[in-house]
């Protein structure tokens, strides 16, 4: 019985080595274009829901201060009470940016258990421009970052734009294994799953589309109990006839986690949403954990074979994560902690089908089968 099960796990890492090796030449042909030129340039609304103060909540907030974009540029940040710890970051930022046009609502209004998505729907009443931007506050961005997203919308059927993101460490080790899974296993993850059409992604990092679309969609008040947001209002745009395109360049996501229990509900959090969303997809990704499968024939008795195919696969995952930051000009990562980074990701698959509950911002939740939430 060991025997086979030694077998078995040796058979789905070397799938595995396999399946890092098409994201290496998947993601080879992903990198940032030149920004494209729009040919109207049409006056945006940002919507930015904090809570807290954040680690780089300033620097990402400036980033979309600092936008090389000849039309106006409305900011709105929403927070839902009025001693929260980002409201002193806004107001630095209406200091050190006193031309830009940024508004500030403090409202504590609900419409459902998504606190993000009550958020953006309080924000929304300030909203004055045609084109709608939602961004979440852990991301920053290139001075193009509004002439890309522009360019993009107005392209022939396009109803929505979203952008890829990497993930920027910036504290100890926990943050470090955070934007590990960003940059060597979401990244590639999405990559791979939009060249074989099994993925149709949208994310928070950035939601841009026509005001007029957002209202045919029901506006925000449809996805208040959503737990995925992101991924139903892109997936309402398509079902209008609409597509929701992958603009061709990545924006940053702050990887904060400052200890281990942070780490893993933010990404069981994650996992437990994906698997929501797509439970069959999710539950096939097992063959992208080579690395533990290999260590796993190796506890079945295959010792010498497993721990050959186990420095294979962290070879073949640390090829992915070269090739994700040199074609895209980012920092590289620490190598050493790659096998720390794939057993983590397997621990965190594994655990996420014991259970429905998790925790965001603080509050507690259990994602019903239909991907709603309900408080805990």
């Amino acid at each position: 019985m060991a025997g086979a099960l030694a077998l078995f796990c040796l058979f789905i890492a070397l799938a595995g080595c396999a399946y890092l090796a098409f994201a290496v030449a998947v993601t080879g042909n992903f990198a940032t274009d030149k920004a494209a030129k729009p040919a109207d340039l049409p006056p945006v609304t940002i919507l930015k829901p904090l809570k807290g103060e954040e680690p780089s909540l300033f620097a990402n907030l400036a980033s979309f201060c600092a936008q090389d974009y000849c039309a106006p540029v409305q900011l709105i940040f929403g927070v839902p009470r009025a001693d929260d710890g980002a409201i002193p970051v806004v107001q630095r930022l209406m200091s050190t940016f006193p031309r830009q046009e940024t508004e500030l609502v403090i409202d504590a209004t609900t419409i459902g258990t998504n606190p993000k998505i009550s958020s953006l729907n309080n924000m929304m009443c300030k909203a004055r421009h045609t084109v709608i931007a939602f961004a979440d506050s852990d991301i920053a961005v290139q001075r193009d970052y509004l002439l890309r997203l522009v360019a993009a919308l107005e392209e022939g059927g396009v109803g929505g734009v979203t952008c890829l993101y990497h993930g920027v460490a910036i504290g100890g080790l926990w943050s470090k294994l955070s934007a590990l899974a960003v940059d060597g296993h979401f990244l590639p993850n999405v990559l791979v799953g939009l060249r074989t059409l099994l993925a149709t992604p949208c994310f928070g990092s950035t939601i841009a589309l026509r005001r007029s679309d957002l209202e045919a969609i029901g506006g925000l008040a449809a996805f208040a109990d959503c737990l995925a947001d992101d991924y139903a209002i892109g997936t309402a745009l398509r079902k209008r006839g609409l597509k929701v395109v992958i603009a061709r360049f990545l924006v940053a996501h702050s990887c904060a986690e400052v200890s281990f229990a942070q780490l893993w509900r933010h990404e069981l959090r994650w996992a437990r949403t994906i698997r929501t969303l797509d439970p069959t997809g999710y539950a096939g990704s097992f063959v992208t954990h080579p690395v533990a499968f290999a260590l796993l024939a190796c506890l079945f008795g295959a010792i010498l074979p497993g721990a050959a195919v186990a420095v294979f696969a962290v070879f073949s995952r640390i090829v992915l994560l070269h090739v994700v930051t040199s074609r895209n000009g980012l920092a590289p990562h620490p190598y050493w902690l790659v096998p720390v980074r794939d057993l983590l990701s397997f621990a965190i698959f594994v655990w996420s089908f014991l259970g429905r509950d998790l925790m965001w911002r603080g509050c507690e939740y259990r994602v019903r089968a239909d991907g709603t939430l309900m408080p805990n």
